[in-house]
C-alpha cells in the first residue's frame, strides 16, 4: 500500500522559490528541475524508506533523499501511511532546519 503524501507550507514555499530561482535562466530547465523534484518525492510514496536516516537527527522517521545539490527532507508516519515533505533544502546552507 502507498503512503498518502503531505506537503508542508514551507516545503511547497522551498519548492516555488527553486523553481522561480532557476527560471530566471532557463524556464525550461527550472520547469524539468521542479518536474524532477515532484517524481522523486511520489517515488516515496512506494519506497518511503529509501531516503537515508537524516544525519542530524538520526530518526528513523526522519529520512532524506538527495537530488544535487538539494536535501528534500521527510517524515514517515507508519501508523498513518502518510509521508510528509518537510524541507527542500539547498545543501550549501548547512544543517537542515526543520519547520
Amino acid at each position: 500500500m502507498d503512503f498518502r503524501i503531505i506537503w508542508s507550507e514551507i516545503a511547497l514555499r522551498d519548492l516555488r522559490d527553486i523553481v522561480r530561482y532557476v527560471a530566471r535562466d532557463d524556464p525550461k530547465t527550472a520547469e524539468r528541475f521542479g518536474n524532477l523534484i515532484i517524481s522523486k518525492i511520489l517515488n516515496l510514496g512506494t519506497f518511503p524508506r529509501i531516503g537515508r536516516i537524516v544525519p542530524e537527527f538520526r530518526e528513523d522517521r526522519l529520512r532524506e533523499i538527495i537530488l544535487t545539490p538539494y536535501r528534500i527532507v521527510y517524515e514517515i508516519d507508519d501508523n498513518n501511511s502518510t509521508l510528509a515533505v518537510l524541507r527542500v533544502w539547498h545543501g550549501a546552507r548547512g544543517s537542515v532546519q526543520l519547520p
